[in-house]
């Protein structure tokens, strides 16, 4: 790698727009006073950084579920799917991973498989770290069927500065493992909802990288993972 793909990296096209009206009023502050335009520049890199859409390598064997989501380990706890989604009235092991506004905002398929539900529902917008977020916040809930007959349900829930879910797929659509299928813009959570009688294989605090790292193996016998703060 070329130490410039280090700090440059390629921009989704949803974050044009925002870049733009960024520098826009970057360029009014310096008519008006050149410190107030350097604050606008410094605002104007943060947004493209934002919308960062960096290359990631995804691990392809099968059984392997990977993180949805760049972010921190904030929850991981069993809880009922959002009714929305059709999926059966019992609880499953829920991880959340909270992104604070400088993760990558891109969301990455767990698994492979086929898009059986999405369902968008209002709400309101606490902070994301909140347990109370998967009830009452904005989300977009989406049911995966896979190849081996179990389903996987991820939702993207909006939170404190965020007030933008975006969705790229549909229902019956198929996905490949760590595909793009969303973002979500300025701070947000996605929670994942495990078939049952699947352990993470993450810890609480643990720093995620979405469609890199492992977060569950259907063929693994290990027990959930506990973790230690150095």
């Amino acid at each position: 790698m070329r130490m410039r793909d280090t700090f440059i990296k390629p921009m989704h096209p949803e974050g044009r727009r925002f870049v733009g009206i960024f520098a826009a009023i970057t360029l009014a502050l310096f008519l008006v006073a050149e410190p107030l335009g350097w604050i606008g520049v410094g605002l104007t890199v943060w947004c493209y950084y934002f919308f960062r859409d960096p290359v990631r390598t995804t691990p392809t064997r099968d059984g392997l579920v990977v993180s949805p989501a760049d972010g921190v380990v904030s929850l991981i706890e069993r809880a009922v799917p959002p009714p929305e989604l059709g999926m059966p009235d019992t609880a499953l092991v829920r991880v959340s991973i909270f992104m604070n506004v400088f993760n990558c905002h891109v969301n990455r398929t767990p698994a492979a498989g086929t898009v059986a539900r999405v369902a968008y529902r209002p709400g309101k917008f606490f902070n994301a770290s909140l347990d109370k977020a998967s009830e009452d916040n904005e989300r977009n809930s989406l049911r995966f069927a896979l190849p081996n007959g179990q389903e996987l349900a991820v939702v993207q829930i909006a939170g404190l500065v965020a007030r933008r879910i975006v969705c790229f797929v549909s229902e019956g659509q198929q996905m490949r493992t760590g595909e793009r299928f969303g973002l979500i813009r300025f701070g947000s959570r996605l929670d994942v909802y495990l078939p049952d009688g699947v352990a993470p294989l993450v810890a609480l605090g643990q720093t995620m990288v979405a469609g890199e790292t492992v977060l569950a193996d259907f063929t693994s016998a290990e027990g959930a993972r506990l973790g230690r703060d150095d």
